[in-house]
């Protein structure tokens, strides 16, 4: 089978497509002819191993142990392990796998459901890594309530086109920071207002939120706590800015450890995709209050090139493989 693999840490030139054997499936395994994967910072970060912390919990010191990326998945059965009793051969499916950049994947078949019927391959590649963040992030570490206002940081992004519909699905007020030419779509996707960065800065406002949802990382929680309620809370995706050893992490580390002595709470956001969060965003998408965003769609092939697009242009929702 072909797929994108690369042996080395490094930029996208890493990444070749090859031709290599095709995944065996273990007894509680499912194997997925793959019709689309997403793209999503994880990829970025198993590519590169960067931040340092990616190569210590498993991922490989030296390379990858896995060499094919993609997490992200749509497709249809191809074959399951003797265990596996809720999927057969011809279901269409989506959810997480191991190595989705290829024309077949291994996933364990807890990590799969059926695909929503309203929802095209494409689109239900987009879903589960960055609907999941976005879901854990409002509900669990924000403990966002109807009638709240949240201002969402990157709310065009990949995660940011789903956290405004979840919040919105959750009777939430809500704000969206992003640049000049994507408000409008903001708007579009249900955000109540939307803030240009470039023209304007959110925290000079006098407009407080009682949550405030951080996904491009690149300011101070200083500087977001002064637009918060008393009660408020931020929660942080992806730290702030970048070092090569905990890729930001550290730098919220001191505010994780003063939250506890202060009544607004700063919250950091490490997402595990649950299958049962995967029903929810199912049950949400099925109901018509959640659509994936798709910014633009590349073959196989071109991974390399979606990655780097990726990276300069800051995409306008997701950007998805196609198998």
């Amino acid at each position: 089978m072909k797929a994108i693999v690369h042996e080395t840490y490094g930029p996208p030139d890493v990444l070749e497509l090859r031709d290599i054997a095709k995944p065996l499936v273990g007894d509680d395994d499912v194997l997925i002819r793959v019709h689309a994967a997403g793209l999503d910072p994880s990829v970025w970060h198993l590519m590169t191993g960067l931040p340092y912390l990616v190569r210590v919990m498993g991922y490989g010191l030296r390379k990858p142990k896995n060499p094919v990326r993609g997490s992200d998945v749509a497709g249809v059965v191809e074959e399951v392990g003797k265990n596996v009793t809720q999927l057969q051969p011809g279901d269409e499916v989506f959810g997480t796998c191991r190595g989705a950049f290829a024309e077949y994947a291994p996933a364990r078949a807890d990590t799969l459901l059926p695909k929503p019927a309203n929802l095209t391959f494409e689109q239900a590649a987009a879903v589960p890594v960055s609907a999941c963040t976005a879901l854990q992030a409002l509900r669990d570490a924000g403990n966002l309530q109807p009638g709240q206002h949240a201002l969402i940081i990157g709310a065009a992004g990949g995660v940011g086109t789903f956290a405004v519909q979840i919040a919105n699905a959750f009777g939430a007020t809500v704000t969206g920071v992003c640049s000049t030419t994507k408000t409008d779509l903001v708007r579009s996707i249900g955000a109540d207002h939307a803030i240009d960065y470039t023209r304007e800065d959110f925290a000079a406002g006098r407009e407080r939120y009682d949550l405030i949802l951080d996904l491009a990382g690149n300011r101070r929680v200083s500087h977001l706590r002064r637009v918060l309620t008393p009660l408020g809370q931020v929660v942080l995706v992806g730290g702030e800015g970048g070092g090569q050893w905990t890729g930001g992490v550290g730098a919220s580390l001191m505010w994780l450890a003063l939250s506890p002595l202060a009544r607004q709470k700063v919250r950091l956001l490490m997402a595990a995709i649950r299958k049962e969060d995967l029903q929810t965003l199912k049950a949400l998408i099925e109901a018509g209050k959640v659509t994936p965003v798709i910014d633009r769609t590349y073959p196989l092939r071109d991974v390399p090139e979606a990655i780097q697009s990726w990276e300069r242009s800051h995409a306008r929702g997701k950007v998805v493989i196609t198998v």
